[in-house]
């Protein structure tokens, strides 16, 4: 009979612990789905950070290589040098183009300054000019005064001479009937002869006023043939000053190229633009490096991402400004803190082929339909610098009960 109650025991206990088993199960199953929910959690992430490819802005062969592959490098630590000789002598050229162009200019400025010395003469010139046919005009009208009085001088000579001629014949047939003396013909002969002489002297007169009047009028012609070369050379001496413009607009261009030389030579030198791991660098000293080409590459360590990839039906409960929790395969039970930036609004469907611009994310299963998973940015807070790698495999816990906007 005891036997029979240990029976009945042994099945009554059996059937609670199989009743608690599956309690049990049925708890967890719906403890682990809420906390799925409350917290989602993916282990499909991946440790990233920006990177830039280190390419040379001038081209030459690589004289010095400072760092190493995988090296971590410093702000400002130099990384390599281009061989600078080229562009030191293209400096020392744009600066000798500079300083010839200055003295191009000084010596231009001397000519002008003659060539300016030129003009005030041509304007000296023509107002002496000027003068010189303002005084022939003077002499011209001296002389015509000089002949008007010449003529003037002659009229009354001759008319003298007449009235004494007129006279010695009216008297000499009156002194053979003795009606007057001989002292009185006499007188009259004298009177009549100088008369006479008095017409040629006026004639000769008017003949010295007349060349003189020509000479004048010869000298006003020269004259004015003087102002006219005058002004012809004083309009020519101003055209034939030359100006600065084009030369004093090369200085621009000439101080640019300097600036050019300046800046290539400086780019001889490669330095880190941040802290930074080197990292996939196959190159020697020796090496001729191609503007624009890489030579390595730079992993920016200063900031580091989780990128997480979760079913859009866990996006709801992620939200920028989120707490979370993050492990790395190299240190497994180690806890890393960070913060969600942004979860994506775009990936390219596998199934549509290449993507476009858009992350690929591909489906584990092609024959079941499965939810389509987005990348979640988490950032980590305070990462090592020693630690993370990039493509370093992760597992994200977003911790949604306590997250707060950062």
């Amino acid at each position: 009979m005891n036997t029979s109650l240990d029976i009945r025991d042994r099945r009554r206990l059996g059937r609670l612990v199989g009743i608690a088993i599956v309690v049990g199960a049925v708890s967890t199953g719906l403890i682990t789905l809420w906390s799925t929910n409350v917290n989602p959690r993916t282990d499909d992430a991946s440790v990233r950070a920006n990177l830039i490819g280190i390419a040379p802005e001038v081209s030459g062969p690589i004289t010095k290589l400072y760092v190493r592959d995988n090296q971590y490098v410093k702000k400002g630590d130099l990384l390599y040098e281009i061989d600078p000789l080229p562009y030191e002598y293209a400096l020392e050229k744009a600066l000798g183009d500079q300083a010839a162009l200055e003295k191009k200019i000084e010596d231009e400025e001397r000519i002008i300054a003659g060539q300016r010395s030129a003009v005030i003469a041509s304007q000296a010139a023509t107002l002496t000019s000027e003068a010189s046919v303002n005084s022939a005009t003077a002499a011209v009208e001296a002389g015509q005064a000089e002949v008007t009085n010449a003529k003037a001088g002659l009229a009354r000579a001759e008319a003298e001479h007449r009235f004494a001629n007129d006279n010695l014949h009216r008297l000499e047939p009156l002194l053979t009937q003795q009606f007057v003396t001989v002292d009185d013909v006499d007188r009259a002969r004298t009177r009549e002869q100088i008369t006479a002489e008095a017409v040629q002297q006026a004639e000769a007169q008017l003949r010295l006023a007349q060349a003189r009047l020509e000479s004048a009028l010869a000298q006003e012609k020269q004259s004015h043939s003087g102002l006219a070369q005058s002004h012809a050379q004083y309009q020519r001496s101003i055209h034939e000053v030359t100006t600065l413009e084009p030369l004093t607009a090369q200085r621009k261009a000439l101080a640019s190229a300097v600036r050019n030389a300046e800046y290539n030579l400086s780019r001889c030198k490669v330095v880190a633009p941040f802290d930074a791991r080197v990292t996939d660098m196959n190159i020697s000293e020796g090496e001729y490096a191609h503007a624009g080409q890489r030579v390595f590459t730079l992993i920016d360590v200063r900031t580091w991402w989780v990128i997480g990839d979760y079913r859009e039906s866990q996006l709801k409960y992620i939200r920028p400004g989120m707490d979370a929790d993050i492990y790395v395969m190299s240190k497994p039970n180690v806890r890393f803190e960070g913060v969600v930036e942004s979860t994506s609004y775009g990936v390219y469907p596998e199934e549509a082929g290449t993507a476009q611009g858009l992350p690929n994310v591909p489906r584990a299963l092609n024959w079941v339909h499965l939810a389509t998973r987005f990348p979640v940015r988490v950032r980590v807070k305070s990462p090592p610098p020693e630690l993370f790698r990039m493509g370093e495999t992760a597992v994200v816990i977003v911790r949604g009960d306590k997250g707060q906007t950062h």
